[in-house]
């Protein structure tokens, strides 16, 4: 058994890990897909690990009689906003690879404290600190740089970039609402449960926007190789990193597994340098700078309370 005091830090290791895990697919493996339908490809990855996860769903069935409307409640908004909504944007985002650099979506992807902050104001009537207010600025002035740089910035709906860094906004308010309520959500039962309901519920909602959309013809793009990638990405950033991040998510805060989850976009920054020969430009390092020191005040903030 873990002494009581290592039991915060295997979990902000296991959360590292996840997160790191993460930046390898939006890196290495997700920009491969680029060619394929994004709700196919989001159902696919999460209907694959969850045929390899519901045997075991099966034998800790009993779990599931401790869970209450509100805690089914709390697991579908996870599926819809984490799973659906928030993979489908990042993905959409990450297609973008020949036009834009894969860090700048990731980037902005972790604005979502920020959304978690005003989400739990909005809906639980928390106050936020009075830091919050000169901090949150800074993030999304740090956000406009990692976006434009020092450039004028160009609105319009062929602007790749804008595309995907609304995406990635849109992704960073699906994931930051999620990750409060998937605290809340495994609050009942034991990580595994949580993630085997997590990629369950998430297979159902991507099915019924498949049919409701007639996406059944897009299947037939996929093609062998791309069933490898996508059972690759399972058994690494996708079923395999949400298990290791639940089982941190049992061990430390909300607030600090969000402050563990920057690995997501130093990962990214660093795989894409490293094999693409990709950098930032100055003005996307000064926003990469402030982005990432405000959400590190701004989460420091929370776990000090």
């Amino acid at each position: 058994m873990l002494k009581k005091k290592f039991i915060p830090v295997v979990g902000a290791l296991a959360i590292i890990f996840a997160a790191a895990l993460w930046g390898l697919d939006g890196v290495v493996l997700r920009p491969s897909l680029y060619h394929l339908d994004v709700a196919v490809v989001v159902f696919l990855e999460h209907a694959i690990a969850f045929a390899f996860m519901a045997v075991f769903l099966v034998i800790e069935f009993k779990e599931l009689k401790k869970l209450k409307l509100k805690d089914w409640g709390a697991f579908f908004w996870v599926a819809v906003f984490g799973g659906a909504i928030g993979t489908m944007a990042i993905t959409k985002a990450l297609f973008y690879v020949n036009f834009i650099h894969l860090s700048v979506p990731i980037l902005l992807q972790k604005l979502q404290p920020i959304f978690a902050i005003l989400l739990a104001m909005l809906i639980l009537k928390e106050k936020p600190r009075k830091s919050f207010w000169f901090w949150a600025p800074v993030a999304i002035i740090g956000s406009y740089l990692v976006t434009f740089g020092l450039h004028t910035p160009v609105l319009n709906t062929g602007n790749k970039t804008f595309i995907a860094a609304m995406l990635g906004l849109l992704a960073a308010f699906a994931w930051g609402s999620s990750t409060v309520f998937g605290k809340r959500a495994i609050q009942k039962v034991n990580f595994r449960v949580g993630t085997y309901l997590r990629f369950g519920l998430t297979s159902i909602i991507m099915f019924l926007i498949i049919a409701a959309t007639n996406r059944f013809p897009k299947f037939a793009e996929v093609a062998s190789s791309n069933f490898l990638t996508l059972l690759i990405i399972v058994f690494s950033s996708g079923g395999l990193a949400i298990f290791i991040y639940y089982f941190g998510l049992k061990k430390v805060k909300a607030s600090k597994a969000t402050l563990y989850e920057l690995a997501f976009p130093i990962t990214s920054i660093l795989l894409e340098f490293i094999l693409r020969g990709k950098v930032l430009d100055a003005g996307q390092w000064i926003g990469a700078g402030l982005l990432m020191f405000a959400i590190y005040k701004i989460v420091g903030a929370r776990v000090k309370k």
